[in-house]
């Protein structure tokens, strides 16, 4: 007989303002069934909108450039609850 792997509680996790589990299912539905068509008119959209920037950087490296941006936001908005 094989054990069945335990499945991991997810952590207490606090949203950001504004965000509740509604919300974030549309995103997830809307992102899941997006069209690859779709998904890259989104894109060439962010590219070419004002006040945004787009940064392209090895995925291996996400985890600490979101660590970073984190640290920044939390700095110039501190009463703020970001979360990773």
């Amino acid at each position: 007989m094989s054990k069945q792997p335990k499945k991991k509680r997810p952590r207490n996790q606090v949203l950001p303002p504004g965000w509740d589990e509604q919300r974030i299912r549309r995103v997830l539905e809307h992102y899941e069934n997006q069209t690859e068509e779709e998904a890259v008119a989104e894109d060439e959209a962010a590219f070419q909108a004002e006040g945004q920037t787009v940064m392209m950087f090895r995925p291996k490296w996400s985890p600490g450039f979101a660590k970073c941006l984190l640290a920044v936001e939390r700095k110039s908005n501190p009463d703020r609850s970001i979360q990773p």
